[in-house]
């Protein structure tokens, strides 16, 4: 269940949804306005582009594709099983999501089109850190499985069935913290354009210490 979760899964799942929402903001205003956190919309322009695109879009469109699962594949040699421990490699990953931010301010700034494709693993490697814990599927940088699954739990409700109330504001916070992420993304690329990416890589550095502080007050006890 759900309860058995520690509360800091909470905050962090906001603050990741945050960034993801940033990110994708920054994407879609920014990236030839191309969403960034998740594929459903680079696969159909993927589809579409062997009909009416150019071969050079097709190879970018499928770089975008695999630069993300090779994040998540990151995530999967760094971490295992699915239940969630103290001392895993969460703080080294959201390090190295910071770092791949980073490089894709600097290509993106040089007009390099290689940044989408770090931007891209960087969202993959952040999807990647939260899978299932515990019955609730976290997923951290895209909202669509969690609109979903709060449906199904109120269509249980009313038919009966217990409403787990945490989990329910655990998905509410991921969907308000991808939103928020999304307000602030916009508000800093009007101002920084692609140096706005500083901010959640940021943010990641940050929450990789809070966590690896977290974890040693927790092994000296």
């Amino acid at each position: 269940m759900i309860t058995k979760l520690p509360r800091w899964v909470e905050y962090g799942a906001f603050i990741l949804a945050l960034v993801a929402g940033n990110v994708n903001a920054i994407g879609l205003i920014g990236f030839q306005h191309q969403s960034i956190s998740h594929l459903s919309g680079s696969a159909t322009l993927l589809g579409i582009g062997l009909v009416n695109a150019s071969l050079e879009q097709v190879i970018h469109l499928l770089g975008v594709l695999l630069s993300f699962m090779l994040g998540a594949a990151l995530s999967g040699l760094m971490l295992s099983g699915h239940s969630l421990k103290l001392g895993r490699h969460y703080d080294s990953l959201l390090v190295i999501e910071a770092g791949l931010l980073a490089l894709s301010i600097y290509l993106l700034s040089a007009d390099l089109s290689w940044g989408h494709f770090s931007a891209s693993a960087a969202c993959g490697l952040q999807n990647a850190l939260a899978t299932t814990y515990s019955g609730a599927i976290v997923r951290t940088t895209h909202v669509t499985g969690i609109f979903t699954d709060l449906g199904l739990m109120f269509g249980a409700k009313l038919r009966g069935e217990p409403f787990d109330k945490r989990k329910a504001i655990l998905f509410l916070l991921i969907i308000i913290g991808f939103i928020l992420g999304g307000v602030l993304g916009a508000w800093l690329y009007a101002y920084w354009l692609f140096m706005a990416l500083a901010v959640p890589a940021t943010i990641c550095l940050l929450l990789a210490l809070a966590y690896r502080l977290y974890n040693a007050r927790i092994e000296s006890v």
